[in-house]
Parts: structure tokens; C-alpha cells; sequence
């Protein structure tokens, strides 16, 4: 009877509890809130908005929780009721094996796949010294349609999303982890990391090596942790896709990195084959630029980067952490391929050193229809004013 009171005590307490969330000055989607909320062991907690719209909460393992809300106007704040769910619902972002490597789905649906796996030839005119593993490929939108490429025809050492550096001296020598057809230098996955499922988020952590092949004999010059993170988002102006990768790129010698000044390298989007050719696909930037010839060398908070697919129009834009080195984005787009690659190199020279990892973070919005400036300005408004929280009984 006493655990009975107490049990009934605590879950009134529960659903008296609120989370507010402070209001900024700008239009924010897409907002990744993390609330300290107090739960009991097993517990499974939402939150509901006055409107009755109902958000999961994922418990952490520093026992806060982390929820996303779809937009937040300016200048408003929003409080939500917390209360108790009856039972635990299926996972919304799963983890597990995909092909060639770990696949990400949300509702269902493959949001991604990270690739493991580099044995498997696409078409037989691949040569073995540019077979790489260690990309996030295929992505898609929500439609379902495919976003990336991987091995095109014109450039088969550009694959998805992947982030090696491209011109680099290391002990002396001249080596090159992108164009690896060169042979002085490669990037390949070693191992994998933690993965996880959950409500509101999941992911993957990832080891790959940047290997100097320019000397007598392969030599691991940086090691590249990637951290991978997708979120579901309800409540969003139109359907996204929504996932963070962080890198941190460490020596693993006791020489430097250096990083000479060059126009593309350490990181890099590729489209399908299908958008190639100078009208092929479609790019604008936070700075209102569309034309990529005005755009490559610009710098941006955000670029796009889309195309025609079975739903139309679909893309991905690329947005920076406002703490990221040499931020805004310095852009290198090519004149006809779908392709570009977010490069600090360009504005000059810089090393990483032994015992200061370089660490870089990006969001990625992936969405179909006609790329809209003002939704992903609110997108990049959450990475610039995230949510400040407060909790209430």
C-alpha cells in the first residue's frame, strides 16, 4: 500500500513537471533540446505543448533527455507538460547492418548508409587503389530518393559524404588522403564504435586512418573519429532529414599535420550521376547565391546542393557550427560536377599538431521540393542560439 501511494505521489508529481524553453530572436527548426527532467528507473516520459502536439523525450545517461521541436517562431517561448507514457514505443531512428556497412532508417525508412565495406566493385573499371570505405552513402530524403554518388564515372575517388584532406606534407613529404588514383596517400575505415537506437535519436561512431603511402612504407599520419547522430523531427515546417556528423582529426605520430594553402579537401559532398553537367544541379548558399561560378569561393553559414529525383527536387544543404575553425564555410564548387567541398585551406596554410585534435561539426538537412531559404535559416539558427531550458514542478 505504501508503494502504491508513493508510486501514485510520483507520477502526479510527473505530470506537474514543465519544460520552458526561452524564447530568441530568430525563427529556429529543427531545435535539439536536452532537459534535465527527473524520471524513475524505467520510466518512459513525453511532453505536450498546449496545443496537444506530443514530443518523445530519450533519456540520456547523465540522466537529462533529449527531445526536438519541428519550429520555433521568434520571440516565442514554449513550455511543455510532461507526463508518462504507458508503455516504451518501437524506436523511431534504428542502427543496425545495412549494405556494405551499418544502414540508419527513421520510421522505417534508410535515412543513410555508412559504408564498411570496400571489396565491392560497382563496375569493373575500379581500380583497386581507389576502392575506400569509411563514407556515408547512399543518403536519402524523405521521399526516399538518393541525394549522394558514389564511384562516378568522371571522378570515381569522390564518394557521398567523406572527409579527408587533399594536399598535405607530413615528415617532409607530399602526400594526398582524397586522390587516392595518385597512390601517395589513402583514408580508410578501421573500426566501428558505440551505436545506438532510440526515441528522438541514434547513431554510430566511427575510427578511420589517414595513411601516408609517399615513404617506404604506409605510415597513419591522422586518425579521423567520426560521430554521426540523426534525429527525428516532428512538427517541422515540411518532412527533413536531420543528422550531425562531428570529426575529430588527431596525429598519430609525433609529427604535425601540415595543411598548405589549396582550393578543395577536408570535406566533401558528392550528388548522383544524374545531376552532372553545368545546368545538372541545383546550389544556393545562406548568402542568397545560386550561381555556382559566383558562389565557389565565397564563404556561407550554409550550402545546398540538390537536384531532379523521383520527387521532384531533392537536396541536402550543409550547415556549420558557428565554433567550426574558419567559419563561415570557405566554398569550393565545381564548374560542372554536383559537387563541393567546404575547404579552411583556402583562406591559407594551417597544421594540425600532436596532442590538439582538430574537431569539426556539421548539420545535415535533407529535404524534397524546392530548397527554401527561410527553413534552413531557422535550421541554422539552432546551431546558433540552442535552446535554453528551464524546468519547473
Amino acid at each position: 500500500m505504501r508503494h502504491f501511494l508513493f508510486l501514485s505521489f510520483f507520477l502526479a508529481e510527473v505530470s506537474a513537471q514543465t519544460i520552458t524553453i526561452a524564447p530568441a530572436p530568430v525563427d529556429r527548426a529543427a531545435l535539439v533540446v536536452n532537459a534535465k527532467v527527473p524520471r524513475c528507473t524505467g520510466d518512459v516520459l513525453s511532453a505536450k505543448d498546449a496545443a496537444g502536439r506530443e514530443y518523445d523525450l530519450q533519456a540520456e545517461d547523465d540522466e537529462s533527455s533529449t527531445l526536438v521541436i519541428g519550429f520555433l517562431p521568434a520571440n516565442t517561448s514554449l513550455t511543455l507538460k510532461v507526463a508518462t507514457v504507458a508503455s516504451a514505443q518501437p524506436h523511431a531512428v534504428k542502427v543496425g547492418p545495412g549494405e556494405d556497412g551499418l544502414s540508419l532508417s527513421i520510421d522505417g525508412k534508410e535515412v543513410f548508409n555508412f559504408r564498411t565495406d570496400k571489396t565491392k566493385k560497382p563496375r569493373a573499371d575500379i581500380k583497386d587503389e581507389i576502392l575506400r570505405a569509411g563514407y556515408l552513402h547512399p543518403v536519402r530524403s524523405p521521399s526516399g530518393a538518393i541525394v549522394t554518388g558514389d564511384y562516378p564515372a568522371n571522378h570515381p575517388h569522390h564518394h557521398g559524404i567523406w572527409t579527408p584532406f587533399t594536399k598535405v606534407t607530413f615528415q617532409g613529404r607530399h602526400t594526398d588522403f582524397w586522390n587516392m588514383q595518385a597512390k601517395k596517400g589513402e583514408e580508410q575505415w578501421i573500426a566501428g564504435g558505440r551505436l545506438w537506437s532510440g526515441e528522438v535519436h541514434g547513431g554510430f561512431e566511427a575510427v578511420m586512418h589517414m595513411n601516408d603511402l609517399s615513404g617506404t612504407k604506409p605510415i597513419t599520419a591522422l586518425v579521423d573519429r567520426w560521430s554521426v547522430t540523426a534525429y527525428a523531427v516532428s512538427y517541422a515546417p515540411k518532412p527533413l532529414r536531420v543528422f550531425d556528423l562531428t570529426t575529430t582529426q588527431a596525429c598519430a605520430t609525433d609529427s604535425p599535420v601540415e595543411l598548405p594553402e589549396y582550393h578543395y579537401g577536408s570535406f566533401g559532398l558528392r550528388g548522383p550521376d544524374e545531376w552532372n553537367g553545368k545546368d545538372g544541379a541545383r546550389y544556393l548558399t545562406s548568402e542568397g547565391l545560386s550561381d555556382r561560378k559566383q558562389t565557389d569561393g565565397t564563404r556561407a553559414r550554409w550550402c545546398y546542393l540538390g537536384g531532379k529525383t523521383s520527387a521532384g527536387i531533392s537536396g541536402t544543404a550543409v550547415l556549420g557550427y558557428p565554433d567550426n575553425f574558419r567559419f563561415p564555410m570557405p566554398l569550393r564548387l565545381h564548374p560542372d560536377m554536383p559537387y563541393f567541398s567546404i575547404v579552411p585551406q583556402k583562406l591559407g596554410a594551417f597544421s594540425i599538431q600532436p596532442g590538439k585534435p582538430y574537431v569539426t561539426r556539421y548539420r545535415f538537412i535533407v529535404t524534397d521540393g524546392e530548397p527554401d531559404a527561410k527553413l534552413l535559416d531557422a535550421c541554422w539558427n539552432s546551431l546558433a542560439h540552442p535552446a535554453k531550458v528551464s524546468f519547473s514542478r
